[in-house]
């Protein structure tokens, strides 16, 4: 089991322990309930905790096959406002459901944490309870957006609106090892974003973050820059960039996305017609729709604290908590933390020494 893991102690476990913010989303708690029978149905040997006012999640869990027979509840009947600000809910948030399931795994009671709640609070509360692995010194949200050739890891996707060359290659870093993790990969491709893949493009720190990474002692399979094109193409398996830029990239994807959705639906009503070939055509469109549905990427990670804090998408359904609590169980099962933690110390030696070049 993972135990006092705010010390850099996780180790693997096959029994992962998630707390829920079970009050935390769009549709809380009732699709948090679904979501998690769903989980146990996919992965058995977790033990789930759901964190939230105890006469709501009674009830919903009496409904459940799986779920009523082994999930705990701790009970609190206060929740984060999904409008408040950050440092509003630090103030007044100590007895939240968001706080409470953060608290577990800071104390060792839990692996990891799931929320589908405010972001900015989840993340405020995250660093002040889980604190950050040494020597990272921003953290990132890294998601994963599907491709040609299957899907690609993106980071930062909103936490860091401006970055410099450091705090990139620490995201690469991360990235890196968060892809081998979740999709098995030896030695993940790496690229950062820019506006062309040409060596003098882009801004002067990217240029600098580029030098970096193509240093053979670093943790980092890099390639060269990428495009924005790459974000569908599967040209290469970690995306980096700043949080600026890839959540308005990622907003963008999810919203080309549903636009195709919206252009197929119109197509096939358009008349008798085209009704009769969406009934030929039915099977490959669902296939269609679940490579391009976004519950099924559900699931984004805070990169850089020491713990696991996984954010779902606050209006996703059960099918795509299922997914986000997937992730979090994971990165547990496979010894995440002392991983990233050894290669970002490794990143950090190569960028002390080229801090003390550059001051001579």
């Amino acid at each position: 089991m993972v135990h006092g893991t705010n010390e850099g102690t996780a180790t693997v476990t096959s029994k992962p322990r998630i707390s829920l913010d079970a009050m935390g989303g769009d549709n809380a708690p009732e699709v948090v309930i679904q979501g998690a029978e769903r989980a146990l149905e996919d992965n058995p040997n977790l033990e789930l905790i759901l964190v939230g006012d105890q006469a709501h999640l009674e009830p919903l869990l009496k409904k459940t096959r799986l779920l009523k027979g082994v999930a705990q509840i701790i009970h609190t009947d206060e929740s984060v406002d999904p409008s408040a600000k950050a440092s509003q809910a630090l103030r007044a948030g100590k007895n939240t459901s968001m706080w409470k399931a953060i608290e577990l795994v800071n104390n060792g009671d839990a692996d990891a944490i799931v929320s589908a709640g405010n972001t900015g609070a989840l993340m405020a509360m995250s660093k002040l309870q889980l604190r950050m692995i040494e020597g990272v010194t921003r953290p990132a949200i890294a998601s994963f957006v599907p491709t040609k050739s299957g899907r690609c890891c993106v980071l930062d996707l909103g936490a860091n609106l401006e970055c410099d060359e450091h705090n990139l290659v620490q995201f690469a870093v991360m990235g890196s090892a968060f892809s081998r993790f979740l999709q098995n990969i030896d030695r993940p491709t790496v690229g950062l974003l820019n506006v062309g893949e040409e060596d003098q493009k882009g801004f002067d720190y990217l240029r600098t973050a580029a030098e970096t990474l193509r240093r053979d002692d670093l943790p980092v399979n890099y390639v060269g820059f990428v495009e924005g094109s790459d974000f569908s193409s599967g040209t290469v398996d970690v995306i980096v960039t700043d949080g600026f830029t890839g959540n308005i990239a990622l907003k963008t994807a999810e919203g080309v996305a549903q636009l195709v959705r919206e252009f197929l639906r119109r197509a096939f009503v358009a008349n008798l017609f085209t009704k009769i070939a969406y009934l030929v055509a039915r099977p490959a469109l669902a296939r269609v729709r679940s490579m391009i549905n976004p519950n099924g990427y559900n699931g984004a990670v805070f990169l850089g604290l020491n713990g696991i804090c996984v954010k779902s998408h606050g209006g996703t359904n059960a099918f795509g908590y299922a997914n986000a609590v997937g992730v979090a169980a994971d990165m547990v099962k496979n010894g995440y933390l002392p991983e990233v933690s050894q290669a970002i110390a490794t990143a950090n030696l190569i960028l002390n020494e080229e801090k003390r070049d550059e001051n001579g």
